[in-house]
């Protein structure tokens, strides 16, 4: 009686954890397709718009910008359409690892994409942070001896760069390892380790942290001589407003890969110096989750911080916490100083038309700027 009892309790056991197998991994199975359902539509969207800024603009500084911000955008789409196939594949197989990929190949290619996705966005938002700092700060420079072939090469050493740190492992005999939760492939993070082991990702996450840091202080300096232009009044710096959208571009994508990539970063250097025998007080699957939100969340900052959406939700507000004119024709002012400024960058003459319509005091633009 008393081993049928147990024998009987052990099955229910089994059954039960059977089941809470099963529905962990229904929901990692939705949540990966919802990821990558929304940002292959994020990043389409926010390719439409930048392709479209691209082929109507004719400031060249911009249209470097454009350029790599339309590469990262790219990146994040094939990103999100690779790894989330592989990882919906995976799922489909029920991780049997020995089954279907016995020479671990696909996990290979599963490693060098996790790591090239990952690592390139942000080598591009660091080197968009330093072509937007010289495009500011040293704007003779910028548009004299920066030509396109200099930009178009820049980006595929970027490209080239990514790949390289994703492509070591295997050249280096180091191959990718089946992580924990057998649904993802990463550097060998638990277990015995050589130099090899511990350099590795060590490279990736201090290659990361440094281009970080290297956006932190160009999108600095660049706020900081626009701030400082904008107080001594100097009203002759052609195309400001623009610059000053792309800054608020900048300062956004900074923010959001210093959240979303961060503590990823440095739980990997902390497992890669911690002690072999020390449990890991993270989940690595739950950071790198956290990170995969930087290519949903990416795409939106260049769909909301345009101009256009940006004057839609300024005269919202004030409309709402300011019903007033005032704010309606400080605003226009606002606007109109814009078209001054792009009028000088090469406007056509339907916008001088449209300042002799809304003649305005010198005053009022003067207490504005």
């Amino acid at each position: 009686m008393s081993a049928n009892g147990s024998s009987d309790t052990h099955c229910r056991s089994e059954v039960r954890l059977s089941n809470d197998t099963c529905s962990q991994e229904e929901v990692s199975v939705t949540a990966s397709a919802v990821s990558m359902t929304v940002g292959v539509f994020s990043n389409g969207l926010a390719l439409f718009i930048l392709v479209k800024s691209y082929t109507r603009i004719r400031i060249k500084s911009k249209a470097y910008f454009l350029l790599f911000a339309s590469s990262l955008v790219i990146t994040d789409l094939l990103g999100h359409l690779i790894n989330g196939s592989l990882v919906l594949f995976v799922y489909s197989s029920h991780k049997r690892w020995e089954e279907f990929d016995p020479h671990l190949i696909m996990c290979s290619i599963f490693g060098v994409c996790m790591v090239f996705f990952g690592l390139n966005p942000l080598l591009l938002g660091s080197v968009m942070a330093v072509e937007r700092c010289i495009g500011v700060t040293r704007p003779i420079f910028h548009s004299t001896a920066l030509a396109s072939h200099h930009v178009k090469r820049l980006l595929g050493l970027t490209w080239l760069l990514a790949a390289l740190v994703a492509i070591m492992p295997v050249v280096l005999q180091r191959p990718y390892k089946v992580q924990s939760s057998r649904s993802w492939c990463f550097f060998h993070m638990e277990g015995p380790k050589d130099k090899l082991d511990v350099l590795l990702p060590l490279l990736f996450s201090l290659l990361g942290l440094l281009a970080l840091m290297l956006s932190i202080v160009c999108n600095t300096l660049t706020s900081c001589a626009l701030l400082q232009a904008r107080l001594c009044r100097n009203h002759h710096c052609r195309g400001s407003s623009y610059h000053i959208e792309m800054i608020c571009q900048l300062l956004a994508i900074m923010l959001v890969s210093c959240i979303c990539w961060g503590p990823l970063l440095i739980h990997i250097i902390m497992m890669s110096t911690r002690a072999k025998n020390k449990p890991a007080s993270v989940s690595l699957l739950m950071v790198v989750r956290m990170a995969t939100w930087n290519q949903i969340l990416d795409p939106w900052v260049y769909i909301l911080l345009r101009k256009a959406v940006l004057r839609k939700l300024f005269m919202l507000a004030h409309r709402y916490w300011y019903p007033e004119s005032h704010y309606h024709h400080c605003w226009q002012c606002i606007m109109l100083h814009s078209s001054v400024e792009n009028s000088r960058s090469g406007v056509g003459p339907s916008d001088c038309h449209y300042l002799r319509r809304f003649p305005l005091q010198d005053t009022a633009i003067k207490s504005i700027t």
